[in-house]
């Protein structure tokens, strides 16, 4: 009988090879594949497309014999985690939070996970990188202690059987690249991190333990590790810097909705929560300057009152630069291009500069007609007046299209004294709707005129 051949795996995307190869054909990863050794058994009995010898059939439940896991989810103890988690905690869910190195990942954790102690759930805080004495010391600082417990345990299957055993309400990964499975595998590589967080959230998945993994971001900002971690998770957050403040971002979310944020000022005793968050990016807005337009945006379920500013200078290259930062790129290029067709505005030979104050990445399509705004009054310099905000998606025919939630959005802008909310038309915007990018350039030049006279 001959021999079975062995086959190499790719540790990054699965991808199999009869021969060791350097770099995986399919993802193109380099020094992933691993030898992985034949059954010694060979194929099951019942053959490739049959059942395992002895495993029982699958255990199969009516779905109105099913518990609703909506009614049991518990709250963060901070209403802006809440926010964004979707009304709190979910029993049994796996979350993965990433983030650049100093972020505050680990001090957020420590502060919820203090919160589920204080209301007398146990919660398990796995500190992989630190040890204990360097957990308690930062605990301290931001007032934690009591009934949290810490362990330095980095074997998952260990981690995996305390869940089982104990069945704590919180579980904290300090992070998913220090878990290891056996002892062939280098914590940290692809393999170890996808097989860590398998076992890891399997076991909390059957105990009913909530399950919150810190991964690392990489050079590029996408979350370190294989993608088929954030397949496994139910819910992935991203925690960023903005304006000196740090914003939670709900990546994917099967309990809630994707886009929510949340927004918090790191302190020395730790994060705390913004109330206004509108007005925390606006205080440093320059009045009357040409080139600055607020915009309300719609991130998630809140309306936000956010600075789009632009500059359009003479370029001294045969090509004019485009720089965009904090937008989509390939959606201001849209923009500019219906500027110059449908509105006349000159942009042949400027370099043209688009920028979201704070650092704030802005994904909402009703920031079209703020850029288009802030663009026009920098190659005009003519400032926009300083009571009013910008709301509308552009289509290629010049037109302003109406965006999701205005009624928000004028709430939003009403609370923080924007008198005037410039775009589509709508009845919430009163006389602030226009149909064209044109009527809505000249009423704005209009009302700058009126507002200097």
């Amino acid at each position: 009988m001959a021999k079975a051949l062995s086959e190499y795996v790719c540790d990054a995307c699965g991808a199999k090879s009869p021969a060791p190869l350097g770099r995986c054909p399919s993802c193109g990863a380099w020094d992933t594949m691993r030898e992985v050794a034949p059954p010694r058994d060979g194929p099951p009995a019942g053959g490739p497309a049959g059942p395992r010898g002895g495993a029982p059939a699958a255990r199969v439940t009516r779905l109105d014999e099913v518990g609703d896991a909506a009614h049991a989810r518990t709250p963060s103890g901070d209403a802006e985690v809440d926010r964004v988690l979707g009304g709190g905690w979910v029993p049994g869910a796996a979350l993965l939070l990433a983030g650049d190195p100093g972020v505050g990942k680990s001090t957020l954790l420590l502060q919820l996970a203090k919160h589920a102690a204080d209301a007398g759930r146990s919660v398990t805080y796995v500190a992989g990188e630190e040890s204990l004495e360097q957990v308690k010391l930062r605990a301290s600082r931001v007032g934690v202690a009591g009934e949290l417990r810490v362990t330095r345990e980095t074997d998952a299957h260990a981690i995996a059987a305390h869940v089982t055993q104990e069945a704590p309400a919180m579980v904290v990964v300090d992070s998913i690249q220090t878990l290891r499975v056996g002892d062939d595998g280098v914590p940290g590589s692809p393999t170890q991190v996808r097989d860590g967080t398998a076992v890891v959230a399997a076991a909390a998945k059957a105990a009913g333990s909530t399950v919150l993994f810190i991964g690392h971001v990489t050079k590029q900002g996408t979350i370190a590790g294989p993608k088929v971690v954030e397949h496994m998770v139910d819910a992935t957050f991203a925690l960023e810097s903005a304006a000196g403040f740090r914003v939670l971002r709900a990546h994917k979310n099967r309990f809630g909705p994707v886009g929510e944020v949340g927004v918090f000022d790191m302190r020395e005793d730790g994060m705390r929560a913004v109330a206004n968050p509108s007005a925390a990016f606006l205080a440093e807005r320059p009045a009357g300057v040409p080139g600055s337009v607020v915009v309300a945006a719609l991130e998630g379920q809140r309306s936000l009152l956010l600075e789009v500013q632009a500059l359009a200078s003479k370029s001294p290259y045969a090509t004019p630069k485009r720089v965009v930062q904090g937008l989509d790129a390939r959606r201001v290029d849209v923009v500019l291009a219906v500027l110059e067709r449908r509105a006349d505005l000159p942009l042949d030979g400027l370099d043209v500069f688009v920028n979201v104050a704070g650092g704030l990445r802005l994904t909402d399509p009703g920031a079209d007609l703020a850029v288009a705004m802030a663009v026009w009054s920098a190659v005009t310099n003519r400032a926009l007046p300083s009571d009013a905000a910008v709301v509308g998606e552009i289509g290629l025919a010049g037109e302003i299209r109406s965006v999701a939630h205005l009624e928000r959005r004028r709430a939003e802008a009403d609370r923080a004294g924007f008198a005037t909310l410039l775009g589509p038309r709508h009845e919430a915007l009163a006389g602030g709707g226009y149909a064209r990018l044109r009527e809505a350039l000249a009423a704005a030049g209009g009302r700058e005129r009126a507002a200097t006279a």
